[in-house]
């Protein structure tokens, strides 16, 4: 497969992931400063639309295997952009409801294309080096459209909230000029012999297969990992650490050293071998994120050691358990709902970090900019994470022989 045709391929990943930071990151500060929802409902809120969205997408990836992943893909787009308008421009009446249909809509039209999008790769890619090639190339774009996302608020207005809003209006030509692109560069590939079983059936092969099972677990454990910092990172940054206009910034060197360290994740895949490599990059972040418990106001250089630190083994949480899961969908004959069930996880892991921790924290005390409750969230944000990586190391240390054949 031609360097151009991975790289059309992987474009698409760039305004579904533009999106996606605005919607885990954002969110929740956003609706909590401007529309005075208590974190309580919020975080109430978020995990049952996160929930609700995570529970469809098993039925997704059943549904990607029985039509066009490319139809699939551009049907999706539309409600996708609309909600994602909607969600970032609130009415001052009903907060609370525009919240919930607004990302009821984002997230329908975002699962249906992402579980479409991914297999449609596991499907071009003929080879485990390809599928880890296509896969580090959508998200190598997705970690530049996060780029954007970050940045972008603080160029488009003084304020991050008016930024925020502005920046809903830039993913409909974003969105329409990297879909052309890739449909008319990329084929829907060749004919996959699927798997026709109903729903239940399908879900039940998926589980059946071993080697998937040991993955997810190891896959949840580091999802919860990488959720509980990421829905915390900015009340971190701005009560903590006192560094509210660094956000952006910060952030954006996260990302981008994620997508720099890419090439270099994949290079050491193809020589290490995925397990031992995803060890080594787990190993990094665990290493890196250590100290940001030591960190107080102001902290802004050594903070961004360690956002650059763990930005570099982001490279390798988003690309090798991907390829993996790709190889392994493929080899059962059903990469949609192999997909479904993937991405299911890496939501369930998300609205749990989301609709757990922002109401524990609210009972522990700490409310947004007042200054109390630091010491309960510099744990959830800082310590609490630690605890379920060293856990994804271990399941994958100890399951690493079974895991190493998938390659």
């Amino acid at each position: 497969m031609t360097t151009g045709r991975v790289l059309a391929y992987g474009l698409l990943g760039l305004p579904l992931a533009f999106a996606a930071l605005p919607v885990y990151v954002h969110v929740p500060r956003f609706y909590a400063e401007t529309t005075g929802l208590s974190l309580a409902l919020l975080g109430f809120i978020l995990l049952g639309a996160r929930l609700l969205d995570a529970g469809i997408d098993p039925w997704l990836g059943w549904l990607a295997d029985r039509v066009s992943r490319r139809r699939m893909v551009a049907f999706a787009l539309v409600p996708f952009a609309i909600g994602f308008v909607a969600l970032l421009n609130p009415p001052d009446s009903a907060p609370a409801l525009w919240l919930l249909a607004s990302l009821a809509l984002t997230y329908l039209g975002f699962s249906a294309a992402t579980v479409a999008y991914q297999a449609w790769g596991a499907d071009i890619g003929g080879t485990p080096g390809q599928r880890t090639r296509l896969t580090a190339a959508r998200e190598g774009f997705g970690l530049l459209g996060v780029v954007l996302a970050a940045a972008l608020p603080g160029l488009l207005a003084s304020r991050l909230d008016e930024g925020i809003a502005r920046l809903s209006w830039v993913l409909p030509p974003l969105l329409l000029i990297a879909a052309v692109t890739t449909f008319s560069r990329v084929a829907a590939g060749p004919v996959i012999e699927t798997v026709s079983q109903p729903l239940l059936p399908s879900l039940r092969r998926v589980f059946a297969d071993q080697a998937f099972r040991r993955l997810l677990w190891v896959f949840v454990a580091n999802g919860i990992a990488a959720a509980l910092p990421a829905t915390l990172f900015l009340f971190f940054v701005a009560d903590v650490l006192q560094l509210t206009d660094a956000s952006g910034a910060l952030l954006s060197l996260y990302f981008i050293a994620g997508a720099a360290s890419l090439p270099l994740w994949v290079r050491l895949a193809a020589r290490q071998g995925r397990v031992l490599t995803w060890l080594a990059a787990m190993a990094l972040s665990v290493t890196a994120f250590a100290g940001a418990s030591l960190l107080g106001p102001g902290d802004l250089w050594p903070f961004a050691a360690i956002c650059l630190a763990s930005g570099l083994a982001l490279g390798a949480d988003l690309t090798l358990p991907a390829a993996m899961a790709a190889d392994l969908g493929e080899r059962q004959g059903q990469a949609g709902a192999c997909f479904g069930v993937w991405n299911f996880v890496a939501k369930l892991n998300l609205a749990l970090a989301a609709g757990l921790s922002l109401p524990l924290l609210g009972s522990l005390g700490y409310v947004p900019g007042s200054g109390s409750g630091l010491t309960a969230l510099t744990f959830a944000y800082a310590l609490l994470p630690l605890a379920f990586k060293a856990l994804a190391g271990l399941l994958l240390w100890r399951w690493r022989h079974s895991l190493e054949t998938v390659q």
